[in-house]
Formats: structure tokens, C-alpha cells, sequence
């Protein structure tokens, strides 16, 4: 079976990384103009570097919870499991999800990008980096962040669509279902594709989505339970 999990910030809330839009969330603190635009690159690249520096060390100090460890076990029990992921952080690959199985629409802490070249990036960790700034050469190119700011385009939201669009079962998990637009990607799916929605504060769905209203780590045990006895 082909099950296809989009995740959001609610499935790494419980491992300690901040949210962005709930309450004392990260935008509660920063104002997106100044840290997640391209003009706010241009304006101030230390402090862009600097907040994107600080997430990465959060992530680094946050260890995967039973949420992410749920869903790499569905894969190593011989389902075909692909994750699409509005989340920044690397807690899926680090909860035992193959690399290549997880695809990030917002980009990686754990990669920066070439000023000069957009499409060429390095992984941060296997060169020994933790934090970037913004005259520091890496590879001999200057860098920024490797996330999707604000207005920017989503590189990855066709393969997603195509990802949800073959997938058998959909699962949404800790998701306000309110950014765009990685939200149009429950569209995707086929007629009739079982899909389940896990968050303690679902947002309003079509008619036919399964509700778990409970946090990422309840949610996704109560959906293996279910597993354990239909497929």
C-alpha cells in the first residue's frame, strides 16, 4: 500500500521545535518581513542568517518523537511510505525515514544554497558547518538559507501533487491546513482515497476525511492500531 504522510510543525511541536503561527509561536517574536523574505536577505542578511542559525541548533538539540518513529515503522513493515513535509527540521530521516522518502516543501536547516547559484546546495552537517553567515564562504560561494521564503515559489509542490495524486491512503498529520500552498495538496488525491486527519485542532475538511483530533504522537498510535487489523 502506498501511504502518503503530509506533516506539519504539530508532528515536531512535541519534540520541542517552536511553531510559527500558534501561540508564542516563532512569529510571535519575529516579524516575518524581517527574517523569512527576500527582501529582508537583501536588507539585513546577518539577522536572516542568524535566526535561521538558531533554528538549525534547535533542531539539533530536538530528538524525533514517537510520531516520526510511527510512521518509519509503517515503511519497515513493508509499506510503500513516502512523507511530504512542510517542516524544516530533519526529525523524519532522523526517526528512521530514508532521505529519499521524505521530500521537504520549505526547504532543509541542514542545507544552504549558493548566492550565485541557486540550484546548487550543500549539506551543512557532512561539511562540518553548523552555522552560516553571510560573507563566510562555503565551497567558495556565498550562501543563504536553503528555505522557501514568503513569495517565493514552492520548487517541490509538483512533485508533491504528483506524490498525494498516486498515493493510496493520505495522512495528514499536525497541520493547520492553512498555508498555502502546500494546504491545496489534500485536492490531490483520487476519489475515494481513505485519507485521515490527525491534530488536536483540525481546521474544517471535505466530507469523507477521518478525524483524529489528538496530538501527533496519540493520533498516529491510534492510526497503527487501526492499521494493525484492516491492512
Amino acid at each position: 500500500m502506498k501511504i502518503l504522510f503530509l506533516t506539519g510543525a504539530g508532528i515536531s511541536a512535541e519534540s520541542g521545535i517552536s511553531t510559527f503561527r500558534d501561540s508564542d509561536g516563532l512569529w510571535e517574536h519575529y516579524r516575518i518581513e524581517d527574517v523569512c523574505t527576500d527582501t529582508a536577505l537583501i536588507r539585513n542578511p546577518a539577522l536572516v542568517h542568524e535566526f535561521y542559525n538558531q533554528r538549525r541548533r534547535d533542531m539539533l538539540r530536538a530528538e524525533p518523537n514517537a510520531a516520526h518513529r510511527a510512521i518509519a515503522r509503517l515503511l519497515e513493515r513493508g509499506h510503500d511510505v513516502r512523507v511530504v513535509t512542510q517542516n524544516v527540521d530533519n526529525l523524519h530521516e532522523r526517526g528512521g525515514m530514508p532521505a529519499d522518502r521524505v521530500l521537504h516543501l520549505h526547504g532543509e536547516l541542514t542545507m544552504a544554497r549558493a548566492v550565485d547559484r541557486p540550484d546548487l546546495t550543500f549539506d551543512l552537517p557532512a561539511l562540518g558547518i553548523t552555522d552560516t553567515d553571510p560573507v563566510t564562504p562555503v565551497c567558495g560561494h556565498l550562501v543563504r538559507p536553503h528555505i522557501v521564503f514568503f513569495g517565493e515559489a514552492v520548487p517541490n509542490l509538483e512533485p508533491a501533487a504528483e506524490l498525494v495524486h498516486q498515493a493510496d491512503m493520505l495522512v495528514i498529520v499536525g497541520t493547520s491546513l492553512q498555508v498555502y500552498p502546500a494546504a491545496s495538496l489534500i485536492h490531490y488525491a483520487r476519489p475515494g482515497t481513505p485519507t485521515v486527519y490527525i491534530d488536536p485542532r483540525p481546521a474544517a475538511v471535505p466530507a469523507g476525511v477521518s478525524i483524529i483530533a489528538k496530538p501527533a504522537t496519540a493520533g498516529m498510535a491510534d492510526l497503527l492500531a487501526t492499521l494493525d487489523t484492516t491492512i
